[in-house]
């Protein structure tokens, strides 16, 4: 190579100037990806319904479904939740219809705590039921580990 024709590509031409990167560096995206991640794992469960009851334990299984439900909990002192607002029974059934605009067929899961009047939850569901929603369930913990494993013995 000689003639110097090349200098301009060989970077010989060029002292004192800093060359342009041809490689995008992906580490610091790749580190804020993760972090992103861990956020969302350790919030995501803590999202799905903010009410804490204690929950009756049954042998039924879950029920499968597409859509997701709404949920409405009824706490040991019966007081009714939206999700995780608290509403007067009074207001559920116009809350219920604004958040699924009128339809009939949405999900709702209701959750009792274990504690509350069973009368109280039947009163929360009869006025869902009298609101037109037909899909109304009741929502248990499910069978505790301790019990199967002495019901298997």
């Amino acid at each position: 190579m000689g003639g110097g024709q090349y200098d301009a590509f060989s970077g010989k031409g060029r002292k004192g100037r800093h060359r342009a990167m041809s490689e995008i560096n992906v580490t610091p995206f790749v580190d804020v990806m993760l972090v992103l991640l861990i956020v969302f794992m350790v919030t995501a469960p803590l999202l799905t319904v903010g009410v804490p009851l204690d929950l009756p334990e049954t042998k039924s299984t879950t029920v499968q479904g597409n859509d997701e439900p709404l949920v409405i909990s009824v706490d040991r002192e019966g007081r009714v939740f939206l999700e995780d607002l608290e509403i007067g029974l009074e207001n559920l059934v116009e809350k219920l219809r604004a958040v699924t605009g009128e339809k009939a067929d949405q999900r709702i899961f209701v959750r009792g705590d274990r504690d509350v009047n069973y009368g109280r939850v039947l009163q929360v569901m009869g006025e869902i039921h009298d609101a037109g929603f037909t899909r109304v369930a009741m929502v248990s913990a499910g069978p505790s580990k301790e019990k199967t494993e002495t019901e298997k013995r």
